[in-house]
């Protein structure tokens, strides 16, 4: 059930009707034509932007496109009334057994309450994290990890068919570089004294990788040469690195659907295919790049290169793909595993990538689009850094990575639960402060203790109804008198509801799973003022006492509550607090 689509549907029938008697011209569209929330309650409970957007192309006054149409829409029998504002803005009233009616539909749909087909199956992959295989996953990683996965779930809550990715960056030198600080963290191992020059990673994550490694070849590769043991320990190094980066995204509660190796993309023509897909569109050529803009360089110095001619599809400068060496530049490879992702079929692709990855945007998506003929759309996501405080100073590094604050740090401090909820308290883009001591008040303040707090409220007020001989259980509920529903502090309540389905979609649409962390705050916000009203009118109370019919019709509104709440965390990842301690 999702009312505000159900108007939505009765204003464009009524438009249509208007337009057959001639009151409007033909040929108008409609699809920018909403019904929302208006933004002050005490001006409706719906509000449609019908007679603005249509006045001018229908080359009439917004204010008589406005009347013509709430006097139709007022014949319908969910309409309380419509009202024509300022110039030509109709607020809706709606009856007060649809909002009745709405708990009920709530309950009977249960957990697909809120789903819908928006997607219509559409194929989309959704690639996140995808840190480089050197070490555990940073806070930063965190993030980005948390904001994929609920992207990912509120796709698929919203009908589309999602891939999650990890793209392995194991093809670069960074690479070598772990292969280098493992054969250390080796020597190490057998006794040698080690220094960890600049450019090697000196964590005490590797120690044990050192010591596992010396167990198993002993002193094999002792005063070997690096073309000995390099390729192997790459191999060896990464495959540790990896395990630990599941074990880490595993605490977090992600599971990704693929685990993508760049590796694989050399050596078996994959980026010779992709860079040849794209010379034939006559997008690859030999040129010469103008210096860079501002102040030139003192090292730079006019070079023949290999190019795509990304500016073709809205980049600014074309993109060098081949070193002078004839070894590929680092977009060549990310070129083909983007030319992969469309050929196996994706109808969208969506990139999670970290703040610093800002220049990358317009690169990747002129590649995309030559790729695809403009076919195969790609939204690439970035995420803003995350500031650590605790006691009221920035969190200390962590000795185990060696110079950051690892996933493992956030989630033993706080769990999984708390961790995801706050990294979706601000939109992706946006910094956001990560407070180790507020995100574990019990307080108003602190939006993951208050949406927990009242899905255990209710869970709270069911068993006390129970002990009470009242039966709550859903068949009960659903059949439960919902007239007996009526204050303006309960129907408050039954809007919020109303509105999940139309938000999920909002939210889909948009690529923001942040606005479901927003509206679950203020659902729980509407709740917990209906609670503590009960404690003045007693009336309002949940379990009403010797009256069985009313504490059901109640406990039912307090159902439909957790059934939302419960949908909405389980898009962020959180599982629902059954109770307080």
């Amino acid at each position: 059930m999702n009312i505000f689509a159900d108007i939505r549907a009765l204003v464009l029938d009524n438009l249509a009707v208007m337009t057959s008697e001639g009151l409007l011209p033909a040929g108008l569209s409609f699809d920018n034509v909403t019904v929302e929330p208006p933004r002050d309650a005490a001006h409706g409970d719906m509000a449609t932007n019908a007679a603005m957007v249509l006045a001018k192309p229908a080359k009439m006054k917004p204010r008589d496109i406005a009347e013509a149409l709430a006097a139709r829409l007022t014949a319908d029998d969910r309409i309380a009334g419509a009202e024509v504002a300022g110039p030509g803005f109709l607020n809706l009233r709606i009856e007060t057994r649809v909002w009745q009616g709405l708990i009920g539909a709530v309950l009977a749909e249960g957990t697909a309450y809120g789903r819908s087909d928006l997607g219509h199956g559409m194929k989309v992959n959704v690639e996140y994290v995808s840190a480089n295989p050197t070490g555990p996953l940073h806070v930063g990683h965190t993030r980005g990890a948390v904001f994929g996965d609920a992207l990912a779930s509120l796709l698929d809550y919203s009908g589309h068919d999602v891939t999650r990715e990890y793209y392995i960056n194991d093809g670069g030198a960074q690479v070598d570089v772990l292969a280098r600080s493992v054969y250390l963290r080796y020597l190490e191992a057998l006794g040698a004294e080690v220094d960890f020059p600049d450019g090697t990673y000196p964590g005490e994550y590797l120690i044990e990788v050192g010591k596992t490694l010396a167990e198993e070849i002993g002193d094999r590769y002792v005063d070997q040469p690096e073309s000995v043991w390099l390729a192997e320990l790459r191999e060896y190094a990464t495959g540790k690195m990896m395990a630990l980066i599941r074990e880490d995204l595993a605490a977090l509660g992600v599971k990704m659907d693929v685990f993508f190796s760049e590796k694989s993309l050399y050596g078996t023509g994959k980026i010779e295919d992709a860079i040849e897909h794209l010379r034939a569109k006559g997008l690859i050529y030999r040129g010469v790049l103008e210096p860079p803009k501002g102040k030139t360089p003192e090292d730079w110095e006019p070079r023949e290169q290999t190019l795509f001619k990304s500016t073709d599809h809205g980049d600014d400068v074309d993109r060098p793909i081949m070193k002078s060496d004839g070894s590929w530049t680092y977009f060549a490879p990310d070129i083909a595993y983007h030319y992969d992702k469309i050929t196996r079929g994706f109808d969208e692709l969506i990139d999670i990538f970290g703040a610093d990855h800002g220049g990358y945007v317009k690169r990747m998506k002129a590649a995309v689009s030559a790729l695809s003929e403009g076919k195969v759309p790609v939204d690439i996501k970035l995420t803003q850094l995350v500031k650590l405080w605790k006691n009221g100073e920035p969190f200390k590094m962590s000795k185990r990575a060696g110079n950051f604050v690892t996933l493992r740090d956030v989630v033993d401090q706080v769990g999984p639960d708390v961790t995801r909820f706050v990294m979706l308290t601000r939109k992706n883009d946006a910094p956001l402060d990560f407070d180790f001591d507020k995100v574990l008040e019990q307080s108003r303040e602190n939006p993951v203790f208050y949406v927990q707090y009242a899905n255990a409220r209710v869970m709270s007020v069911m068993r006390k109804a129970t002990e009470a001989g009242i039966a709550v259980d859903d068949a009960t509920l659903r059949a439960a008198d919902l007239g007996l529903i009526g204050h303006d502090a309960e129907l408050t309540v039954a809007k919020k509801l109303a509105e999940w389905p139309r938000l999920v979609e909002t939210a889909a649409r948009a690529h923001e799973p942040h606005r479901i962390a927003f509206y679950l705050n203020e659902l729980a916000s509407d709740f917990h003022a209906l609670w503590n009203r009960g404690n003045d009118v007693v009336e309002l109370r949940f379990v009403q006492e010797g009256d069985a019919a009313t504490s059901q019709a109640k406990m039912a509104l307090a159902r439909a509550v957790s059934v939302v709440i419960s949908a909405g965390l389980g898009i962020l990842g959180v599982t629902p607090a059954q109770e307080m301690r």
